[in-house]
């Protein structure tokens, strides 16, 4: 994979902006996985400054104490550090264990849904449809689920 530029600071507001405070997840917890999925997938890389709590908690209308709560759990789990009166960063060598977690978690919540929809009754055909066409949108992970969908799984017919 190529090496990518460091995130400057208004791409990474941008890239935390999509938090969605109506999503029935925990703000905090969709500024982890954000973040999680960011090194994971390359946008963030070690050393990478990350906006500051009031920044953040600026820009996303929340509580500081919900931004710092993400910050300093991502750092129990090692993958930020703080440099005091410099900010927050990436740590380095994190992002090989962080594209792991990630895969596991999605993993398992995927299998959890698919064994979901076969309990109520869907096809094979049809949870493989509506993974198809949910992948094809370009969305946030918390955002809202697109009408589309729910046309698609409503008008299939049972055998």
């Amino acid at each position: 994979m190529p090496r990518q530029k460091h995130q400057s600071p208004e791409e990474m507001l941008s890239l935390l902006s999509s938090i969605d405070i109506h999503s029935s997840v925990a703000v905090y917890v969709q500024i982890e996985n954000h973040i999680q999925f960011a090194i994971a997938s390359g946008r963030l890389e070690a050393g990478d400054q990350l906006p500051s709590v009031r920044e953040l908690s600026e820009r996303l209308e929340v509580n500081p104490n919900t931004v710092a709560k993400a910050y300093r759990d991502l750092e129990v789990m090692g993958l930020l550090y703080t440099r005091r009166g410099m900010g927050v960063f990436v740590n380095k060598g994190i992002d090989m264990k962080c594209r792991e977690d990630c895969r596991r978690k999605i993993v398992q919540r995927l299998h959890e849904v698919i064994c979901e929809a076969k309990a109520a009754g869907m096809d094979q055909a049809e949870v493989l449809h509506l993974a198809e066409k949910s992948s094809s949108y370009d969305i946030s992970p918390y955002a809202e689920t697109p009408a589309a969908l729910f046309t698609l799984a409503k008008g299939r017919k049972r055998r």
